[in-house]
């Protein structure tokens, strides 16, 4: 497979525009859902867990 840089390029403007859309759009509706603070804080407090 030998790809040129203009096919890559208009790869990347398509489909890789719509996976970082949807990857926002995810991060994004999972920081609203109801419970992601108290997630979050215990995910922040992991390091500091002692066996």
């Amino acid at each position: 497979m030998d790809f040129s840089y203009n096919e890559l390029r208009h790869f990347a403007d398509s489909w890789g525009l719509l996976a970082m859309l949807a990857f926002f759009l995810t991060a994004v509706i999972m920081v609203l859902l109801p419970g992601a603070r108290s997630k979050a804080q215990d995910a922040a407090q992991i390091p500091f867990r002692e066996d």
